[in-house]
C-alpha cells in the first residue's frame, strides 16, 4: 500500500508564530498613550504563561505514573518521573530568572501604564493555580481564601474547582510511599525492631537542646495512635520517606531518592520565584496595592509563608543520622536493595 505523503512542514506554521506573535495588544496603544516598557511587560507575563502549560503537561504526565496501582521496579516510570519533575524545576529557575528583564522596567516606566491594566493581576493567572493544586496545595491551606476565587469569572472558578478535585501529585507519592515494602516484612524486622534501633541511634545523638526532638520523632515514627491528623502524609508513607534519605546509597533506592529531592526543590524554586516578585513587586509600586486589589507585597509575602507544599518532607531532614551510625540491613534487605 503507497503511503500517504506528507504536506511539508513549514517553521512559523508550524510555530503558529502568526498567532503568537499578533497576541501583543498594549492598552497603552489603544489610549494613545506613550508606554514603551508595556511591550516588554506582555511578553514576560506571555513567556510566563507558556512555561506554566509545559510544567502542567510534566505534573499530568507525572501524575498518570503514579495513578498505576503498582509501578514495577523493572519499569522505566519512576526514572520518567523523575526526569520530568526535574524538568518542571529547571522551567521554574528560568522564571526566576526572568524577573531579571522585568527589573530592568523602572517604577516610572509602569506608572505610564500601570492603571491601565486594572483590574487585571497576575493574581488571575488560572494556569498558576491550576500548578499548585495539581502539586498538592489544599484550598484551606491557602492563604486569603476569600481573595482566591473571587478576581475570576465563572468559567476560570469552575476550571481551578475541577483541578482541585483530581488526586493531587502529593496524594499520589503518599500512596506510592505507603506501597513501599522494605518495613513491613515481620520476618525482616519483627515488632517494628528497626525504628526501635534507629531511635536508640537518633536520640543518642541528640545535643541537650535537641532533646525535644525525640518526643517529636515518636509522634511521627513510633506510634501510630499519636500521629498528628492534620498531616498529609501517612505514618506508613512518613517512614518510607525517611528510609529512603537514610539508604539512598543502596541502587533500589537512588531514583526513590532523587524523587524527594527534586520535590523538595520544587518547593525551593516556588520560593525562590516568590521571594524575587516579592522584591520586584516592592521596587517598582513600594506599599501600594496591586492592580487587582490585592496588599500588594504584604499579600505576595504572606503565600510564600504558607504555600509551602512538601514541607512534611523537607522537616524529615531534623530525624537524620551519620551514615556511620545507620543501623546495619539485614543480609537479605540489603541483596534486594542492592544489584541483582
Amino acid at each position: 500500500m503507497e503511503m500517504k505523503q506528507r504536506r511539508p512542514v513549514y517553521y512559523s506554521e508550524y510555530l503558529q508564530l502568526d498567532k503568537i506573535l499578533n497576541a501583543q495588544q498594549p492598552e497603552s496603544e489603544k489610549e494613545n498613550i506613550h508606554a514603551d516598557d508595556e511591550m516588554m511587560f506582555i511578553i514576560i507575563h506571555q513567556t510566563y504563561e507558556l512555561w506554566f502549560k509545559q510544567i502542567i503537561h510534566e505534573l499530568n504526565i507525572t501524575r498518570r505514573i503514579f495513578k498505576q496501582p503498582r509501578i514495577p521496579n523493572n519499569s522505566p516510570d519512576i526514572f520518567n518521573s523523575v526526569h520530568r519533575i526535574k524538568r518542571i524545576c529547571c522551567i521554574l529557575e528560568i522564571a526566576v530568572q526572568q524577573m531579571t528583564v522585568m527589573e530592568t522596567m523602572t517604577p516610572l516606566d509602569f506608572l505610564d501604564f500601570r492603571d491601565l491594566l486594572r483590574p487585571a493581576s497576575g493574581f488571575q493567572s488560572i494556569q498558576f493555580k491550576i500548578i499548585e493544586a495539581a502539586l498538592g496545595l489544599q484550598y484551606q491551606k491557602r492563604y486569603g481564601q476569600n481573595y482566591y476565587l473571587s478576581q475570576l469569572n465563572e468559567k476560570d472558578i469552575a476550571r481551578v474547582k475541577s483541578a482541585e478535585e483530581e488526586e493531587s501529585l502529593l496524594v499520589l507519592i503518599n500512596r506510592w510511599l505507603e506501597r513501599m515494602p522494605f518495613l513491613k516484612d515481620e520476618q525482616i524486622w519483627p515488632e517494628q525492631s528497626f525504628w526501635k534501633q534507629y531511635r536508640e541511634v537518633y536520640a543518642s545523638g541528640l545535643l541537650e537542646q535537641e532533646k525535644g526532638n525525640l518526643e517529636t520523632f515518636d509522634k511521627l515514627f513510633m506510634n501510630d495512635a499519636d500521629y498528628p491528623a492534620d498531616r498529609q502524609f501517612a505514618i506508613e508513607a512518613n517512614r518510607s520517606a525517611l528510609f529512603i534519605m537514610l539508604y539512598r546509597d543502596y541502587p533500589m533506592l537512588h531514583l526513590p531518592f532523587e524523587l524527594i529531592s527534586s520535590l523538595l526543590d520544587i518547593d525551593e524554586k516556588l520560593s525562590m520565584w516568590r521571594h524575587r516578585h516579592i522584591h520586584m513587586v516592592q521596587r517598582t509600586i513600594g506599599k501600594r496595592v496591586g492592580t487587582g486589589g490585592s496588599t500588594g507585597s504584604q499579600y505576595l509575602q504572606a503565600a510564600a509563608d504558607s504555600h509551602i507544599i512538601f514541607k512534611e518532607l523537607s522537616e524529615l531532614t531534623s530525624f537524620l543520622v551519620p551514615r556511620h551510625s545507620l543501623p546495619v540491613l539485614p543480609e537479605q534487605l540489603a541483596h534486594s536493595l542492592g544489584y541483582k
